[in-house]
């Protein structure tokens, strides 16, 4: 039973002030914050749904930025192969100048000198570096010079002659996330692009008896390939065969040996997993050589096809002689090789553009939607939140005249 006391209408009048003064602290509050959604026991419902957009809309955001990188990428990598292309078309025009057979020694060796400077040309766009300060086709080794110039004596031709380019960089592995689960690889290396023929590497290493030892695995071009206990050279080519490696494995019938061959023109690039031996065993790679290509050891096996690079200066070399044949046969039909690589590159370069393209037109799409569904769940309806906020104000002060109509203050208030 409720005792009557004369603190009581004073004690509930209270207790209900302070509750409508809550409920003006939260419906503020809300419309501080725009949102309907202040702590979770307002609608548990809603919440769980808004976390859910908002985490994918977050997504859908990183997305849309790596496609726009992604596609800026391509444009300038389309731009700087474009670039080769001409130089390229260019020398095709001087060798096919050379191998009409009207040009005398001197006008030939005039051509051999503008070859060799488009030839640094390519070098020069080859090492080109982006925007963000990486070099475009330099692979995952993006900040180092993929391509070096060795200059020399060149018979005919005098000194500080291109006699050839090294390779440095390593393979396009470098790769962005344009939606969920699914990526774009970003980069075309050096050795892919500024390639011309399909390279091809046999062992001399007799490896008709070789056993898998231990467990182990190797490189090539990227793709792991892993080797069990007891594998034999055949399990080897087999598994080669069946990775996604653009390269062919076989048995080489003279020395026995493991034999590999580009599906296109590219460099392979081969690479034991770290405490594996493997490919050093096969007598294809060299001990304690840096990863990646070319690491071939020349000592123990055979390696064949030639960069686009080497195929300029077997041509320029050609116009200093003077050799007519050697212009019109092999000169031309290097270029043309060279030539055909770029024109195949910048095609999967346009495709890698288109894609990209296509992928950021979705998302675009796709994010105001999300931004509609999340802002239903979350987001506060300002019409009848401010009707709330009068109707809680003038009930509160409502509530604060009546107060001090009800409990006028006396003298014992005072003295209290």
């Amino acid at each position: 039973m409720r005792r009557i006391s004369t603190d009581m209408p004073n004690n509930d009048m209270q207790y209900y002030l302070r509750r409508q003064e809550e409920g003006l602290a939260n419906i503020q509050a809300k419309i501080a914050g725009q949102t309907k959604i202040k702590e979770l026991r307002d609608d548990p419902l809603a919440a769980s749904h808004a976390v859910r957009y908002e985490s994918y809309l977050a997504r859908l955001e990183r997305f849309e930025q790596n496609t726009l990188y992604a596609r800026d990428h391509f444009n300038q990598t389309d731009t700087y192969l474009k670039q080769v292309n001409d130089v390229l078309q260019r020398i095709r025009e001087l060798s096919v100048q050379g191998a009409n057979g009207t040009m005398v020694p001197e006008d030939m060796k005039y051509m051999a000198v503008e070859v060799n400077e488009l030839l640094k040309d390519i070098v020069a766009v080859a090492n080109a570096v982006g925007p963000d300060g990486r070099q475009l086709f330099a692979g995952d080794k993006a900040f180092t010079e993929p391509f070096r110039i060795v200059e020399g004596m060149v018979e005919g031709g005098g000194e500080n002659m291109v006699v050839r380019v090294e390779y440095r960089g390593a393979g396009a592995s470098r790769k962005t996330e344009v939606t969920d689960g699914t990526y774009s690889t970003l980069d075309i290396g050096g050795g892919e692009a500024f390639w011309a023929e399909k390279m091809q590497i046999f062992s001399g290493f007799d490896a008709s008896a070789y056993r898998v030892t231990a467990q182990a695995a190797f490189y090539v071009d990227g793709e792991e390939i892993s080797l069990n206990p007891g594998d034999t050279l055949q399990t080897i080519v087999a598994k080669i065969n069946e990775s996604p490696a653009p390269v062919k494995a076989f048995i080489d019938p003279e020395t026995n040996g493991l034999a590999l061959e580009g599906t296109n023109p590219h460099l392979i690039r081969m690479e034991d997993q770290q405490g594996s031996q493997v490919l050093q065993d096969l007598g294809l790679i060299r001990a304690n050589a840096d990863a990646g290509a070319p690491n071939w050891n020349t000592a123990a096996s055979r390696v064949s096809g030639g960069s686009a690079f080497d195929m300029v200066i077997r041509l320029r070399d050609a116009l200093f002689r003077g050799d007519y044949d050697f212009v019109g046969t092999q000169g031309i039909g290097g270029i043309d090789l060279a030539l055909n690589n770029v024109q195949s590159r910048l095609a999967e370069i346009g495709s890698r553009q288109e894609r990209a393209e296509m992928t950021w037109k979705r998302i675009n799409a796709e994010i105001p939607n999300v931004t509609a569904a999340l802002s239903r769940e979350s987001s506060l309806d300002f019409a009848k939140a401010a009707t709330d906020l009068g109707m809680l104000e003038f009930a509160h002060k409502a509530s604060l005249q009546t107060a001090a109509k009800v409990l006028s203050p006396t003298l014992l208030d005072f003295l209290r």
